[in-house]
């Protein structure tokens, strides 16, 4: 992501892999509230889980460094991210 670091973003991601039962809604809990991030973590029906995260660009950036290379419980096999300028975009 590039722009000022402290702009506030909105975040949507999903998360694929072996994420589900393995404690990684719980880690993202915790990972958000440690970057000072609103947000939250979903499981879907399709076996992924949906992070929505809103807060200043740099934590946000953090977030998604953390959701791709860890470490977090389970196995990550991909993260779909998609990202607004603006908070409000979604909503956690």
């Amino acid at each position: 992501m590039t722009g000022a670091p402290d702009a506030p973003v909105a975040l949507r991601a999903v998360v694929h892999g072996r994420v589900q039962g393995v404690g990684f809604r719980w880690a993202t809990r915790e990972r958000l509230v440690a970057l000072g991030l609103d947000g939250a973590a979903t499981n879907r029906p399709d076996g992924t889980v949906e992070v929505v995260a809103t807060g200043p660009r740099s934590a946000v950036d953090r977030l998604v460094a953390w959701l791709r290379d860890g470490p977090t419980p389970g196995h990550v096999t991909r993260v779909d991210v998609d990202q607004d300028a603006g908070p409000g975009a979604w909503s956690p």
